[in-house]
C-alpha cells in the first residue's frame, strides 16, 4: 500500500493514470467475468423445467418435480422430496454428469 501511496506522490498525473489502468484491468480480468458468470448461471437456472434432472451444489443428484418463485422442490434417487433454492443448483456439475439435458436449454 505505501508503495502505491509513494508512486502517486512522485509521478503527479502519471500516478494517476497509472492507478485508474489499474483499476481497469482488475475489471476486466476479475469483475467482468464473474458478472457474464452470474448471468450465465441465471438463465441455466430460469431455464430448467420439471423432469430436469439437476446436481446440486452439495453433490446431490436429482430431479425437479415442482416449482415456485425462489425454490424447485426435487426428488432424490430414493424417492425423498426435497425443497430447496433455486441457488442450490450446480450449473457446471448439470452439465458435466448429464450433457444431454444441458444440450437441450
Amino acid at each position: 500500500m505505501n508503495t502505491v501511496l509513494l508512486m502517486s506522490q512522485q509521478g503527479g498525473a502519471g500516478g494517476a493514470i497509472q492507478m485508474v489502468l489499474i483499476l481497469v484491468v482488475v475489471f476486466v480480468f476479475m469483475i467482468l467475468p464473474q458478472i457474464r458468470r452470474n448471468r450465465e448461471n441465471k438463465k441455466f437456472r430460469s431455464s430448467l423445467a420439471k423432469g430436469d434432472k439437476v446436481v446440486l451444489t452439495a453433490g446431490i443428484h436429482a430431479k425437479i418435480i415442482g416449482e415456485d418463485d425462489n425454490t424447485y422442490i426435487i426428488e432424490t434417487e430414493g424417492q425423498g422430496k426435497l425443497k430447496i433454492d433455486k441457488a442450490a443448483i450446480s450449473m457446471e456439475s448439470t452439465r458435466a454428469v448429464y450433457p444431454k439435458e444441458a444440450e437441450k436449454k
